[in-house]
């Protein structure tokens, strides 16, 4: 099979690991994988395509910023891509983020639809059915939105200062994603699947399919608990853990300000990872900052010095943080909130109702310290259903089912001539 991935970035974040990981599966089985990316750089080792430049997204940019029009800049970028995609001749087209600047999505589906190529659409987020920004809580009577309601929403990902195109986008993206007719789409946990299942891509199969991690790299290893703790001025501490690649209020840099003002200090050490420096200053000395790290043995090493993985998180998909820490035997407890609760079962970790912070506090306190039993039944649950190879051999699956459909059609053409 010959696939091609379409995402905004290769060389780095969750979206850009996972394009990774599933090229590196597909080579590995004898197919034949290219990714074509629009931001950032290449990762050596990798067949890649370069979409457009930094002038084009900057000009997408601008575009986006003034008349709300995210995804419908960058034609020339886009057909240079088509041509390499002819040239490429992929049997399915498996796409991640769209948006990013990078990328005219109304010439790419026409494409796609004209030529009639199998689409699998992993969503990240809720970009694909909104009018404007990536990420948006349902009504009160659980229905997507339908207009905009607020100035505030604007200043969401991908945000502009301009008027509101909020009703033209949903608009042109339900006739534009709706124009395939063979495109599945896969969602990384139950709860989004269920709100696509509310909008127009219902059209489609839906299905979900878990983001996995590496449990090679993610794993059970003490070596450096001692001196982390050590260094940490918390031998004899419990420690509460929260890492993220930005800290805002979406993900709950407030609750642990509130928790870091109620937990007594000489029983509890809460470390923050992914903190840059314009945020350090508004932190309590009891909370100990670390950067954001792309080294996966010092992330490794410091989920494991961790009794417990606090994840209060107030808009996520399915959090791969969640997974991480379990694999590496730390229990979690996160808020109630999209997805990131379904990585976990009742001796794994705790759910509790979004800012409840007396909550957060009676289950870090239930779970204490972690012990030799839990660690275990943390990285068991992670084995069972969320690794990488588990995700990938579903996708695979998937690839293969349109290959053989298509070779049916082929089959059925020659026999009728």
């Amino acid at each position: 099979m010959k696939i091609m991935q379409i995402n905004s970035v290769i060389n780095y974040g969750s979206t850009g690991k996972l394009a990774r990981d599933l090229y590196d599966f597909l080579e590995s089985r004898g197919h034949e994988c290219v990714i074509a990316f629009g931001r950032g750089t290449s990762t050596p080792g990798y067949k890649t395509i370069k979409i457009g430049s930094e002038i084009d997204q900057i000009i997408h940019l601008l575009r986006s910023r003034f008349i709300d029009r995210h995804g419908f800049g960058s034609k020339l970028a886009t057909k240079k891509l088509i041509k390499k995609i002819n040239e490429f001749k992929p049997d399915v087209i498996h796409l991640h983020n769209l948006h990013g600047y990078y990328l005219n999505i109304q010439i790419l589906f026409e494409y796609i639809s004209r030529n009639n190529i199998p689409v699998v659409w992993l969503l990240h987020d809720q970009w694909p059915i909104s009018g404007h920004s990536a990420y948006f809580d349902l009504d009160t009577d659980g229905s997507i939105p339908s207009k905009l309601l607020n100035r505030k929403e604007l200043s969401k990902y991908p945000s502009t200062i301009g008027f509101s195109s909020f009703q033209k986008n949903l608009k042109d993206k339900k006739n534009i994603f709706t124009s395939c007719n063979n495109m599945t789409i896969v969602t990384p946990s139950n709860w989004l699947s269920d709100v696509m299942k509310l909008s127009f891509l219902n059209k489609y199969q839906i299905k979900t399919i878990y983001n996995g991690i590496d449990t090679t790299l993610f794993q059970i290893d003490h070596s450096k608990t001692f001196l982390l703790k050590k260094e940490w001025n918390a031998t004899n501490k419990l420690i509460i853990l929260g890492v993220a690649s930005v800290w805002d209020e979406r993900k709950g840099l407030r609750d642990f300000i509130q928790l870091a003002n109620v937990l007594p200090v000489e029983e509890y050490q809460i470390v923050l990872v992914g903190i840059d420096n314009s945020k350090i200053t508004d932190l309590s000395d009891n909370i100990i900052c670390i950067k954001r790290t792309n080294d996966i043995n010092e992330l490794k090493d410091i989920y494991n010095a961790s009794d417990i993985f606090v994840n209060p998180t107030y808009f996520d998909n399915f959090p791969t943080v969640n997974l991480e820490a379990l694999a590496c035997g730390t229990p979690v407890i996160t808020y109630e909130t999209g997805g990131s609760s379904e990585s976990l079962n009742l001796i794994t970790g705790s759910v509790v109702k979004q800012g409840d912070i007396n909550s957060l506090l009676v289950e870090i306190k239930k779970w204490g310290r972690k012990t030799t039993t839990v660690s275990k039944r943390c990285r068991a649950r992670v084995l069972s259903k969320f690794t990488k190879e588990i995700s990938n051999e579903q996708y695979v699956q998937i690839f293969k089912n349109y290959v053989s459909l298509k070779d049916n059609d082929n089959k059925e053409v020659k026999d009728k001539c």
